[in-house]
């Protein structure tokens, strides 16, 4: 009997299939290894898990903290939206890990996000010292940009180097 051959498609090929059949519901659910689809997926967690981490650190900041304690407020917040985007990944985005304990995966996923929250530092920095004479924008410029890169460090890291298919 002879075998079926399939050709392979590409990220790019299997998307733009997915848009042009209509078939959106590939785009939320189901496992998928298409980076694409992957990325689009990250988009929605990376909102929700920054709309925890604001909603938390505002609550804790004017509720709880009487408008004191913005860095405490801000550093739990950061874990509580870490939390949300480990738990919406691993459910929703990446399916398959390089590492078998839990433990080490959290803990490299954590890395990672605190790399990327480095990043948003830094690059705050630098829009600071080269645009804070120029403009009180500064802040909003740097954290748009920073926002952007943290965001594509944190997807990018996370598919490969700790969720990208297991070499067989």
């Amino acid at each position: 009997m002879e075998q079926e051959h399939t050709k392979p498609t590409s990220n790019w090929q299997e998307f733009w299939q997915i848009l042009r059949h209509g078939q959106f519901g590939k785009l939320f659910a189901g496992a998928t290894e298409n980076t694409l689809i992957q990325f689009f997926r990250y988009c929605f967690v990376g909102g929700a898990a920054t709309v925890v981490d604001w909603g938390i650190s505002a609550l804790l900041f004017f509720a709880v903290f009487d408008q004191h304690y913005a860095i405490l407020a801000n550093g739990c917040s950061f874990v509580a939206g870490l939390l949300a985007n480990y738990f919406l990944s691993t459910f929703w985005v990446f399916r398959s890990s390089k590492v078998q304990s839990r433990l080490v995966e959290f803990l490299a996923f954590a890395a990672i996000g605190v790399v990327g929250l480095l990043l948003t530092i830094g690059i705050t920095k630098v829009s600071e010292i080269t645009l804070g004479n120029i403009t009180s924008a500064y802040q909003m410029i740097g954290k748009v940009v920073s926002t952007m890169v943290a965001f594509l460090w944190n997807f990018f890291a996370r598919k490969y180097l700790l969720f990208s298919k297991k070499e067989a």
